[in-house]
């Protein structure tokens, strides 16, 4: 007669609640909370930017133009009479319109051409990998300012020219990792069993090869935000007058001089914030998924 165990007396692992989690998360990398504290922030403002703005963002007050902050207009007002403080809570969702999707484009782009080029090697990786140095050998801001002059300043031409002039770092960043692993003890025991290339590629590499590409993702939404907002700056960006913080700061710039500081300063301080909350995510997501770090526990 079999033993019987009764319910209650079978182990049971507990697991650490997820404030637990954050906390351990926060402490092993405080760069990594302080820019996904910076981001969220951000984020909600995007999100929430109907009930936090205090104005329509493209409402103008012809009697109320070029007024310093005070307590009807927190951040003062613009050359047009509009509230900067709406119009810069409504700007973070043409921010996050740029940067989501132009991250999430340079992905799409330069992860299966890296896997295929590492993978494949030969003839295959020298094409792709010349078609690569040829699109980063143009400076990129003169290459996407003419591209986007053509096609026309919208925001999803700014979103496709940006994405795909930064997918060669994805590609050079998957191309370097699957060489690294291509050779590996798992992936030469898998193809000895007879797995298909398709196989290797999706269950064996690609979930290694990925990290990298993962912690460089924040970094290059980043660089997505600030070449938006310096084709806005130009004029071939996103036009006026829509809440965008580079073409704010565009208009901003014509009245530093006068001494109405704030129409550029504002625009500015928010848009270098977004970069270093940005920044701060990548290099913490990069400790996070450092091996050495890991193995260690800190």
């Amino acid at each position: 007669m079999s033993a019987h165990i009764a319910p209650h007396s079978l182990p049971v692992t507990a697991r650490p609640p997820r404030s637990a989690l954050l906390l351990g998360i926060a402490r092993r990398s405080p760069t990594f909370a302080a820019g996904l504290l910076i981001v969220l922030a951000f984020a909600l403002a995007a999100i929430l930017a109907p009930w936090l703005a205090p104005h329509d963002p493209v409402q103008s007050f012809p009697d109320k133009v070029l007024l310093p902050p005070q307590s009807d207009f927190p951040l003062g007002t613009d050359g047009n009479g509009m509230d900067l403080a709406s119009r810069l809570i409504f700007g973070s969702r043409y921010a996050f319109a740029i940067l989501l999707p132009v991250g999430l484009l340079s992905l799409a782009v330069g992860l299966p051409l890296g896997l295929l080029a590492g993978y494949r090697g030969g003839w295959v990786d020298e094409v792709l990998m010349r078609a690569a140095d040829v699109l980063r050998a143009f400076p990129t801001i003169i290459l996407a300012l003419a591209v986007v002059a053509a096609a026309g300043p919208s925001l999803i031409n700014v979103v496709i020219v940006v994405g795909l002039l930064d997918s060669p770092i994805f590609m050079r960043l998957v191309r370097a990792e699957v060489l690294a692993l291509r050779r590996a003890p798992f992936v030469v025991a898998a193809r000895a069993q007879g797995c298909s290339t398709a196989r290797i590629i999706l269950v064996h590499i690609l979930p290694n090869a990925i990290l990298g590409a993962t912690a460089q993702l924040p970094i290059r939404m980043a660089w997505a935000v600030r070449i938006s907002a310096t084709l806005a700056f130009i004029g071939v960006g996103i036009q006026a007058p829509a809440p965008e913080w580079g073409a704010m700061i565009r208009q901003g710039a014509e009245y530093v001089i006068s001494g109405e500081w704030w129409v550029a300063t504002f625009p500015g301080f928010t848009l270098i914030l977004l970069v270093i909350g940005l920044n701060l995510l990548g290099d913490g997501v990069q400790d996070l998924l450092d091996p050495r770090r890991r193995a260690s526990g800190k």
